[in-house]
């Protein structure tokens, strides 16, 4: 009997607790905050009697609230700054309520302190705000955080120069790219660029080093008191180290004495090219050794190999070429012409490589005057030898246009009159294989029309198997015809001869094929006339 008291008793004290906490809490808690759920817990984030008070949320939420006090982060910008906590992240929506919800994508990075620029933002949110870059150990267990990382360059990116530089990369680099050094200016430190120096690429100079298995590009410690720590001393220190007695930034060709040298003096002006020249490519020993220089060969190789040699003696490169380069001719037309073979039509504006170059190498003598020394003769074969005596090109073409054809066409036996005298050579002597390949039609070709032309009337004419396209047509037009109706066994009469053509001739078609039908059986009325 007690114990069924005392069952009844629990029973109605857990039926009213449970209606106590129905009343007093309007939901669950999120996951977030699952620990704090119960009514004696109530007090931790809500006054008696009050709402949640900001001062409840930051006594938690300790690192919001330094980051407050510190005037950093986004909770300190002036979107947030002033506001209870519960405006953006309130409470009793149940277990899977996102507390922290926020637009990605339309987010201004820049109310947090940290604005993104450049290459920062095309970056994912998750590129940088992760595990591996938060150095607190309470964050790192978060799953997803936006917190606790630092702003300097090095919290995220590897530092390349192990130290040897100061830890603000944007003293050298900007946000676009680590490899483009835009804002560094060299002249603030104790090497100043200056000449030649201002265009060399950083790595000739600053070159990569191994440091603990890493390469790493060297900026301290570079020696440069003298040009030979970089530069190989070619004279072998006969003259010092001191390079700046004869040189200077600009170019180590210009040397100082040397540069104001007037070489004219000499019986050897420098003209052209040779005043840009080294000295030491023609003084190779000496400066004031004397050198041959009557010829140009006394310095410079026989480039043509003795081409132009007479009697065993080649002549000078200066009836040629001049002193601004081999590569300028001044050989002119006028003098080509003087030769066994002057330039007409289109050999004028032939380049002369194309004749004098075609196996690589340059050649002038012996190559032939004839027009298959250098064209092939397609026609081989093909057109009869009374038309092309010994290759003789010239008896069809000429040197102004190759496709301009002066052939009398009237000393075969197919005279070209009407539109055949406007055709090209090729519109008929030349056509394709079953192959796709080009090929020539001269020897042996018909002057029927029908080896050229299609026979659209079905043999309705044929004598002898053959159809006799002239007595109806001519080479003026074909689709003007020259018959006579009234010469044909039907003579147009009266109406008939007011009616048109294809009134009574209509196109056909049966094993023959499909063509128009001129000639009949029978030329009785009741064949047109029912």
């Amino acid at each position: 009997m007690r114990l069924k008291v005392l069952l009844l008793i629990l029973g109605i004290f857990f039926l009213c607790e449970y209606q106590v906490n129905a009343q007093i809490s309007p939901g669950d808690l999120s996951n977030a905050h699952a620990s704090l759920e119960g009514v004696s817990n109530c007090t931790k984030c809500h006054d008696v009697g009050n709402k949640v008070t900001r001062e409840k949320c930051l006594a938690c939420h300790q690192m919001i609230k330094t980051n407050i006090l510190a005037k950093k982060g986004y909770h300190a910008s002036a979107e947030v700054t002033g506001k209870e906590c519960v405006v953006c992240h309130n409470e009793h929506h149940g277990r899977t309520f996102q507390l922290v919800r926020f637009d990605r994508k339309n987010f201004i990075h820049s109310k947090t302190g940290f604005e993104l620029k450049g290459a920062h933002a095309r970056q994912e949110c998750n590129a940088c705000h992760k595990a591996a870059f938060i150095k607190d150990q309470r964050l790192k267990k978060k799953a997803t955080t936006f917190m606790g990382l630092n702003q300097a360059c090095l919290n995220c990116h590897e530092d390349y120069h192990k130290g040897r530089f100061s830890s603000k990369c944007n003293t050298c680099h900007n946000f676009e790219s680590f490899k483009k050094v835009t804002v560094f200016d060299h002249n603030l430190t104790r090497f100043p660029l200056l000449g030649s120096h201002k265009t060399v690429a950083c790595d000739k100079c600053h070159k990569t080093e191994m440091i603990n298995g890493k390469p790493v590009q060297k900026f301290k410690g570079l020696a440069f008191s003298n040009c030979t720590a970089c530069h190989k001393d070619v004279h072998n220190n006969k003259f010092g180290q001191n390079c700046k007695q004869c040189h200077n930034e600009e170019s180590f060709h210009v040397v100082k004495g040397i540069k104001t040298f007037d070489h004219d003096k000499t019986n050897f002006k420098l003209l052209g090219v040779h005043a840009l020249i080294s000295c030491k490519l023609c003084h190779k020993t000496s400066l004031t050794a004397p050198l041959k220089h009557n010829h140009c060969y006394d310095c410079h190789a026989d480039y043509h190999k003795g081409d132009f040699a007479k009697n065993g003696v080649s002549p000078d490169c200066d009836q040629c070429h001049t002193n601004d380069g081999f590569t300028k001719s001044i050989y002119t037309i006028e003098k080509h012409n003087l030769t066994k073979f002057p330039l007409e039509g289109a050999h004028l504006a032939t380049p002369c490589m194309t004749c004098h170059q075609k196996q690589g190498k340059w050649t002038f003598r012996n190559m032939g005057r004839n027009c298959i020394d250098c064209h092939k003769n397609i026609h081989i074969g093909f057109i009869q030898d009374k038309y092309i005596v010994n290759n003789n090109c010239t008896a069809c073409h000429n040197t102004t246009s190759w496709k301009n054809v002066t052939f009398d066409h009237n000393k075969t036996n197919f005279k070209l009159d009407g539109e055949h005298a406007k055709l090209l050579c090729s519109d008929c002597h030349f056509a394709k294989d079953d192959k796709g390949l080009r090929i020539q039609k001269f020897k042996g070709l018909s002057a029927d029309c029908a080896s050229c032309h299609k026979n659209n009337h079905a043999g309705q004419f044929d004598v002898d198997g053959k159809t006799d396209c002239t007595k109806c047509h001519d080479t003026t037009s074909w689709t003007k015809t020259k018959f006579d109706h009234n010469t044909s066994r039907f003579k147009l009469e009266g109406a008939h001869a007011q009616v048109n053509c294809n009134e009574c001739h209509k196109e056909v078609t049966n094993e023959k094929g499909k063509y128009i039908q001129y000639k009949f059986k029978s030329i009785e009325c009741a064949v047109c006339h029912s």
